[in-house]
């Protein structure tokens, strides 16, 4: 699928902080269907149980790719707060693997946006997803100390153009 354009990274986010020594660096890109997607992996230090991803770190990175379907438009202007998060585990998110994750946006009110979030193997199997309610509130209200240009200030150029399953 087609990458339209991509996404800031952040200075500390355990998932997209580029400055965090333990995150995972994670790269979202805005792609042609409407989503956010970002090929990604996780490492052996995140398990629970040998060769699988604990179930908590697989959580976080399902809220992460469903707050960054709100950025899928291209602009990073709308922020939300977590107040629900329901997941559903199909199959082991294995470490050391090629993984892709999505997240769209399937309802929003004026008060919440509800989004819905896969985490797929490199051959396209659903592995995990969750659909995850944000409360829509500006940043000043999340945290009137924080500045979202200083927060955000990354954008990492690559030559990544599209993202794919294998076949």
């Amino acid at each position: 699928m087609k990458v339209i354009s991509k996404q800031k990274n952040s200075r500390m986010c355990f998932i997209c902080g580029m400055d965090n020594p333990i995150g995972l660096k994670a790269q979202f890109y805005n792609m042609e269907d409407g989503s956010v997607m970002t090929p990604f992996r996780m490492r052996e230090d995140l398990q629970s149980f040998p060769e699988r991803t604990h179930g908590g770190i697989t959580a976080t990175m399902l809220d992460e790719l469903g707050l960054r379907a709100l950025w899928s438009d291209g602009k990073e202007d709308r922020f939300g707060v977590t107040t629900s998060i329901s997941v559903k585990y199909r199959k082991p998110v294995r470490y050391d693997e090629d993984l892709i994750g999505k997240g769209k946006v399937i309802k929003e009110t004026n008060l919440a946006i509800t989004t819905r979030a896969e985490i797929f193997n490199k051959k396209g199997e659903l592995l995990a997803n969750a659909d995850v309610v944000y409360l829509k509130l500006p940043i000043e209200k999340i945290n009137k100390n924080v500045n979202a240009s200083h927060e955000m200030p990354y954008l990492i150029h690559d030559n990544i153009t599209e993202i794919n399953f294998e076949n």
